[in-house]
């Protein structure tokens, strides 16, 4: 039960892409509008190009339902995770845990059980992910709420990559099954960044719509990478292989928002790299 090498090399690229649109959520003022931002600016894309891939089966539509209901407490829970936490800290706790609980309820969900090899890749590569999280602020309350957001967040993102891979193999087609997705999450996102922050939400929106465009484009198509993956990959593999974003997500930090990157880092990345091994990537 391996993951083909075209498969594993697009799901690390995909994994680049979803470390660059978090680093871009981060460096913004206000957390929750760049949030709604990014989640109006998914959606814009998907409509762009969703005409063009038709619809997915029927047979999916509860499960894209589900899946963007549930994305409105991930974009919620991520907000709060980066208005107190560094990207440092709360990017590698929020991915690291989601592969674990995936691993154990894929067994349950889609009777995949991983050999060995593969379950040591996945074990050495979630503890890897989340050995990068540091904390530097001295502010014990800031930790305990970056670290509640972070840790709901984890089991947030499991059960929408349990949701989706279940959704985008029922769908025959898992890219319409993407777009589709990310143009209800917008609108729902949207309507709600609404109610809550009234004309500031689009006035935000528009101030920055090249960001939010960016953004947006690498947001949908990292995961749209990622479902087709889960089409014909093992489902916990695709998602741990995911989650190696945080490496690319931690130089990022370094280059851009003067994050150290640690000799502890450094050791982390190497357990990742040990973990990709024995995966056979």
């Amino acid at each position: 039960m391996e993951i083909p090498l075209p498969v594993a090399l697009a799901v690390l690229g995909a994994a680049l892409l979803h470390a660059g649109w978090n680093a871009f959520l981060k460096s913004g003022a206000d957390k929750q509008l760049d949030a709604i931002g990014l989640a109006a600016g998914s959606g814009a894309v998907a409509l762009c190009v969703a005409p063009f891939v038709g619809l997915p089966a029927s047979a999916s539509w509860p499960w894209l339902t589900a899946s963007a209901v549930v994305h409105i407490a991930y974009f919620r829970l991520l907000a709060g995770a980066y208005r107190w936490g560094d990207l440092s800290f709360s990017y590698p706790i929020m991915r690291g845990g989601g592969p674990l609980i995936v691993t154990v309820a894929g067994v349950a969900v889609f009777g995949e059980v991983l050999p060995w090899a593969e379950t040591a890749g996945v074990a050495l590569i979630s503890a890897g992910i989340l050995a990068f999280a540091t904390h530097r602020s001295p502010d014990p309350v800031a930790l305990r709420k970056s670290l509640a957001f972070a840790l709901g967040n984890a089991c947030v993102i499991a059960a929408y990559t349990l949701i989706d891979a279940k959704g985008a193999r029922v769908s025959g087609a898992p890219v319409a099954y993407a777009m589709w997705f990310f143009v209800a999450n917008g609108i729902v996102m949207f309507a709600l960044g609404c109610l809550q922050r009234g004309v500031d939400a689009p006035r935000h929106i528009l101030r920055r719509w090249r960001l939010t465009f960016v953004g947006g484009a690498c947001a949908v198509l990292a995961y749209a990478t990622a479902l087709w993956a889960m089409t014909l990959a093992p489902v916990a593999l695709v998602a741990v292989l995911r989650e190696t974003s945080v490496v690319f997500a931690a130089a990022l930090g370094a280059l851009f928002l003067r994050e150290p990157f640690t000799a502890r880092r450094a050791g982390a990345t190497l357990v990742v790299l040990a973990g990709l091994v024995a995966l056979r990537v």
